[in-house]
């Protein structure tokens, strides 16, 4: 097994200061999310049991919740959480924010499906459970990745790409 230097770790860009940078990221990814989690599930409780149209429709109430909230996390993650990293137009990253969201949605629903309708688990304990615990929490891994990978890329070193991408995420359409 291989030893870190303590040098290492606490010079600028060193292993010490990404993993700290990493923590901060994780952290305001998390405040987002929680954000948007209230939103999400006060949404899906109020479709899916109160006394609305969609009363004993949790996947379309889930759907709904599901799309609201992601809209509030775009802003969060776009101007808190990732307004470090690379940033390119607002028309190439919503859309793409939107279509993993799709992805990790679908993974929250298929959670919901399975004991729903698969497993004929149908109390709201049991859906809260699969979508809310297990569905969002698999989808919460997929989106972290994803949007650190894709949509808020890390910085170029490259001067003219640095330029370009300050320009684009100062325009906000």
């Amino acid at each position: 097994m291989t030893s870190v230097r303590p040098e290492v770790m606490a010079e600028p860009g060193g292993l010490g200061e990404t993993i700290a940078a990493l923590f901060r990221e994780i952290a305001k990814f998390g405040v987002v999310g929680l954000g948007s989690l209230v939103v999400d599930i006060g949404l899906f409780n109020y479709l899916a049991f109160g006394h609305g149209a969609l009363h004993g429709k949790p996947i379309t109430a889930k759907a709904i919740s599901v799309a609201v909230a992601t809209i509030a996390a775009y802003f969060g993650n776009r101007y808190w959480t990732f307004r470090h990293r690379g940033r390119t137009h607002i028309a190439r990253e919503l859309p793409l924010f939107f279509v993993l969201n799709a992805v990790a949605m679908g993974i929250s629903l298929g959670c919901l499906w399975l004991s729903h309708y698969a497993l004929g688990m149908h109390s709201a304990l049991s859906d809260n459970i699969s979508a809310n615990v297990i569905g969002l929490g698999l989808g919460t891994l997929f989106r972290f990745w994803s949007y650190r990978r894709w949509v808020f890329p890390a910085v170029s070193d490259d001067a003219a790409d640095l330029e370009a991408a300050e320009r684009d995420a100062a325009t906000l359409i």
